[in-house]
Order: structure tokens, then sequence, then C-alpha cells
């Protein structure tokens, strides 16, 4: 479950703070990528090369790391980098900084640069577990949706016994599993997605292409293998990149080569959502050298039809669900109707170029996503993140 995760580890100033050697390997061995964070006090405990070591990765602990060559810590990167914010051990100082948003320190920059989900292992001794202050704040952290991994009783720093030990690293190990393990239907299903435009050769530097982006594609395939689809990405031409321990990138460039890919790998697919923006056409006999202004007549460029891919899919479809795309300028809903049931669709997932926001590279979508029996479920303008969440979840209901 772990493998591909990428879990950023924050260390803070607590006796517990010796068990994060065996964290970072624990985690590490089941496929995480492992960076950590130490607060200044937290050097006092563990050092950086135990755990540069066993997590591969740099350790950082203060802003400027080399004050004589200007290197510093990107603190935003470094909370936008994790899939996971995991604070073990979580000492009563840090824990009260959490909830204030006291920054003093690069851990707490990071905590509050990171956009991913944080998850806490609270560490102290008895009577500062059991403080009123320290119910407080947890109660206030969880309220804001960060996971509190409970204090484990048993013998303290102090010589007490009793509730405050940080839980053991097998028990955090299995947490962020747990944490991990999605609760979906698309779980290990094969969902095959297309995305970007299509280039169609004039000649050897000129082509027929349209303005996709990808970005609508490259959002539902991060939404699917986020729900633990096996995902397949076949893109035409793209300056998106992305990275998924479940997504298998396949870059095509022209129409016959995307026809190829799909067709390649639907039969064993559960899922095909057609969201590329196919070329309808494509020069007849396009040349191998570059044509010369003035000496080869490029005023007239013959085009023939494309394979249509959606189609093909669709009347070849067994049991997988077959989602389209379709952009329309005019008569939307009455086009979008038609080609759902011509093509033996599913869903079909509406755009209009007449809505602000929505249509070409942009960060933003709208759509009108078209079921059977005249179902109808439209979006307001959102991100094509928050898009792609939905088309998946109406994509989950068939199974």
């Amino acid at each position: 479950m772990l493998k591909g995760k990428k879990i950023l580890l924050g260390v803070t100033g607590s006796i517990a703070a010796y068990k994060t050697a065996t964290l970072v390997r624990l985690l590490v061995k089941n496929g995480a990528d492992v960076r950590v964070v130490l607060t200044p006090s937290a050097l006092s405990f563990v050092t950086p090369l135990t755990l540069a070591t066993l997590s591969k990765n740099p350790v950082s602990s203060e802003f400027v790391e080399d004050e004589e060559t200007g290197e510093w810590t990107n603190h935003v990167e470094l909370g936008k980098w994790a899939d996971l914010f995991l604070i073990a051990p979580l000492s009563a100082n840090t824990l009260s900084k959490l909830t204030s948003g006291v920054c003093d320190n690069l851990l707490m920059a990071v905590y509050l640069s990171a956009d991913c989900p944080v998850m806490i292992a609270p560490a102290m001794d008895l009577d500062m577990a059991a403080h009123w202050t320290t119910d407080e704040n947890i109660d206030k952290l969880k309220s804001r949706n960060v996971s509190v991994i409970d204090f484990d009783e048993g013998e303290l720093a102090s010589g007490l016994e009793g509730k405050g030990r940080m839980a053991e690293p097998e028990s955090i190990l299995e947490k962020v599993t747990e944490f991990f393990d999605v609760k979906s239907s698309l779980k290990g299903r094969k969902v095959l997605i297309t995305a970007g435009p299509t280039y169609e050769a004039i000649d050897a530097v000129r082509f027929i292409g349209n303005h996709s982006s990808g970005k609508m594609g490259f959002a539902l395939a991060q939404v699917a293998a986020d729900r633990g689809a096996e995902v397949t990405l076949v893109t035409g031409p793209t300056a998106l990149t992305i990275a998924h321990a479940n997504i298998k990138r396949v870059d095509v460039v022209s129409a016959e080569n995307m026809f190829d890919a799909v067709d390649q790998r639907f039969g064993e697919s559960d899922v095909l959502i057609m969201s590329a923006a196919v070329a309808d056409y494509r020069p007849s006999n396009p040349v191998g050298r570059k044509l010369k202004k003035g000496t080869d007549d490029l005023t007239t460029i013959e085009l023939e039809t494309t394979k249509d891919v959606l189609a093909t899919m669709g009347a070849r479809k067994e049991n997988q669900v077959v989602v389209g795309f379709a952009l329309e300028t005019n008569n939307e809903l009455e086009n979008g109707k038609s080609k759902l049931e011509n093509k033996n669709l599913d869903l079909l997932v509406l755009n209009s170029l007449n809505v602000e926001g929505a249509g070409f590279g942009t960060d933003t979508n709208k759509v009108w996503i078209l079921g059977k029996n005249d179902e109808i479920n439209e979006s307001e303008v959102k991100s094509k993140a928050e898009i792609a969440a939905l088309i998946v979840d109406r994509i989950e209901i068939f199974f």
C-alpha cells in the first residue's frame, strides 16, 4: 500500500525520537519515499546522519543549510511534495504551535505550507498528556481533520507508568497503511484514460492540431489512481507531467497512434475514459520533408477522416464502462445526447466553449455528465481536479 507514497516525517524534541530510526526503516521497507524534517530540539535526541542514511534522502532542520553558499531549504516545496505529513513524535510544545500557528522553525513553516493530510503521534509525560490544554489542542486538531495516533501506555522517561508514550513504530506503520488503504469500488480496476491533443502531420515540421492541454485527462488519471485504480494514461503531445505508482503513461502523437494504443489495451480494461481531443481529420498525403514556400503548393491540403476511437470501442464493449467527452459550441445538450446514443456510451461529459472558465487550456471547467434515460448532472465551474472527482464518483456507481 505504501509503494510510491511520499511521506514527510516531522520529528520534534522528545526522547521518543530515538524510535524514528525504526519508523523510517519500516516506511522505506514498505515502499514509501521518506523525507525527514527535524526541529532544533530534536537534534538532541537523534542525528540527521542516521535518518538520512535510513531514508536515503537529505534531512532538513534549518531554513539556511549553508550560510556561505546561501543554500536554503524550500519549506513550501517540502509541504507540497508530500502525500502525508507525519509528525512523530509530537511534543507538547509543538502540539501547541500546531493549533496556534506559531512559526519559529522549519517544521512549523512546512506545516503551515502543507497541502497534504497531516497525521500526528504525540509523546509526553503522564501529567502533560493528561493536562486539559493537551486535550483541547488534540481535539482542535481533530476538528481540522488532522489524524491522531493516540498515546500508548507504559513506562515513561520520568519513571512513571501510564499514558503518554508515542505509539510504537509498528503501530504507526499500521495507521499510515490504513490511511492509504483506499475504500473505493475502483480499487484494483484497470482504467484506460486518454488525454491531450493529437498532431496530424502535414509535412516534416507542420501539423494540424488543437488547443487541448491535457489537464482534464491528467486530473482524471490522478483521481482514479488515488482511488486505487491501475491507470494507463495514453496522452498526446503535452508539457504536463505526472508521477504516481498506479499510473503507467503511454505517449502518442497522432490519432492513428492513439487508436492503436487504446485498441491494444481496451480488452483488458474495466473503464475507458476518452478525454483526449482526437483529430477528426488528417492530411491525406503527408510529406516526409519540409514543404517550401514558393516551390511547393501549400494552398490546398486534402484531408481524410481518422478512425473514430470512441465509436469503435463503444461498439466493441462487453462489460466495460465507456465514457466519452464532447466539446460543443451550439446545441450542446442535443449534440451531447446524440453522441451518447450513437456511440453506445455509458456516460458523456459535455463541455461548452460558451461557458467562461471552461474549455481548452484552463485550470477550471464546467460540465454536464449525461447518462442513459436522460440523466443529466450539471456541475458548477470548478477546478479540473474537482471536476475529475465528480466524474469518477459517477463512474464508481457502475461497480
